[in-house]
């Protein structure tokens, strides 16, 4: 009885050891061991693994790609123009390990990281550039973001999107107001071109 009392508990316990022992990575995440807190040399890759219970500790990190949305920020362009622009930025895990130990909070860290680099670009450029050639400017953005954060941070930003540029309300009118000026300025010079081709055509009126 006694034998087969401790035969059970041997049992019990080994299937314990075993449910503690086991982690499953799903396929789109990696897995980082600490093992009495030093990080394990060997990322874990999607499946089924056996850690050492109690030594063994893992972390599993999103590998895909993500889209940030970074809150409304105020900048100001190198002609002095304030604006208000969203951002958003796509970016990825490429690195699990320094995402985990070279940065506390990756994420929020990429966040700060963007804000001052939206400070820094668009306050290299004016107005003009930041309306009339947006491209130049993502890129900018993300050259600014994904070194800092490629080498350090095991994080990829793949790109940087302004997404919206509010103008202040002054400005818009003053552009609508001049956007307005140009259009009759044209319709004035098509309506005389106009009558001179008439003119032309049917002489002066008898």
């Amino acid at each position: 009885m006694a034998v087969a009392i401790i035969g059970l508990a041997v049992v019990v316990l080994v299937a314990v050891v075993l449910v503690a022992s086991v982690r499953v990575v799903p396929q789109h995440q990696r897995g980082v061991v600490f093992r009495f807190g030093r990080v394990h040399a060997r990322i874990r890759q999607p499946g089924l693994h056996l850690i050492v219970p109690v030594a063994d500790r893992m972390v599993r990190l999103n590998v895909q790609t993500v889209l940030t949305q970074v809150p409304a920020q105020s900048v100001i362009t190198r002609d002095n123009v304030p604006l208000t622009v969203d951002v958003v930025v796509w970016h990825r895990v490429v690195d699990p390990v320094k995402a985990l130990v070279e940065v506390r909070d990756y994420p929020s860290a990429l966040l700060q990281l963007v804000r001052t680099a939206l400070r820094a670009v668009l306050g290299g450029v004016d107005l003009d550039t930041v309306i009339g050639d947006p491209e130049r400017v993502n890129a900018a953005l993300g050259a600014a973001v994904d070194g800092p954060s490629g080498r350090s941070w095991g994080v990829l930003v793949e790109r940087v999107e302004l997404r919206d540029v509010v103008l202040p309300e002054s400005l818009t009118r003053a552009l609508c107001r001049q956007a307005e000026a140009e259009r009759e300025r044209w319709t004035r010079v098509f309506a005389s071109d106009g009558e001179v081709r008439a003119y032309h055509r049917g002489g002066p009126a008898r």
